[in-house]
């Protein structure tokens, strides 16, 4: 095994150990009182922390030369919406027993909801453009721009994270920290880009 599947298959096997911990609790019945809640808040924080790690590849490269994490980051934007999907069916199954005029109307009157429902439709092109097939048919260019659509659903799961807690802030406000901290690095590599070099520099 060459050390790229090997590190491949590390980041799948950690990828899953929340999965396993939270069906290890169900099986226990260490789910709380209201295990609905607890799965759909769960799924919705992995969900944000994987969009997170999968934002950090870049900065990480520019910040370190450490080219080699790119290798990883589509196995980790898919898992970012591999638990949002969970998250999501976790709503519409178990919570709103796919009553969907229920939904509708959640949508309509509580923002925080549409909100979340925006972050993981803006992450469906990415996970079926996520292949190499896929980026040789758009080029790398349009890829790439599509695939920025990943900052919108940060913003969009970090405002939907804030605006359930409602009081008790501080881990929406960790993960608005840090999301602000990923903006701040690309800016200012995006700045550096775009500065005619001086020759003899």
């Amino acid at each position: 095994m060459n050390d790229v599947k090997f590190y491949k298959t590390i980041v799948w096997i950690n990828s899953l150990i929340p999965l396993a911990i939270i069906a290890w609790d169900a099986w226990n019945q260490r789910l709380g009182a209201n295990p609905v809640e607890y799965f759909l808040r769960t799924t919705g924080v992995l969900t944000l922390v994987f969009v997170l790690i999968t934002l950090v590849v870049t900065p990480l490269r520019k910040l370190f030369g450490w080219n080699q994490l790119i290798k990883y980051r589509r196995v980790l934007g898919l898992f970012a919406f591999f638990y949002g999907v969970m998250h999501l069916s976790t709503y519409l199954i178990f919570d709103r027993s796919l009553d969907l005029p229920g939904v509708v109307n959640d949508v309509i009157q509580r923002p925080f909801i549409a909100l979340g429902m925006t972050g993981l439709i803006l992450m469906v092109p990415l996970a079926v453009t996520s292949t190499n097939k896929m980026i040789k048919r758009l080029g790398g260019k349009r890829w790439a721009r599509l695939h920025k659509l990943i900052y919108l659903t940060a913003i969009a799961g970090v405002i939907h994270f804030w605006m359930i807690v409602k009081s008790d802030v501080f881990y929406p406000l960790v993960f608005a920290v840090v999301l602000t901290l990923l903006f701040a690095v690309r800016a200012v590599y995006s700045i550096k880009a775009k500065r005619p070099k001086v020759a003899g520099s």
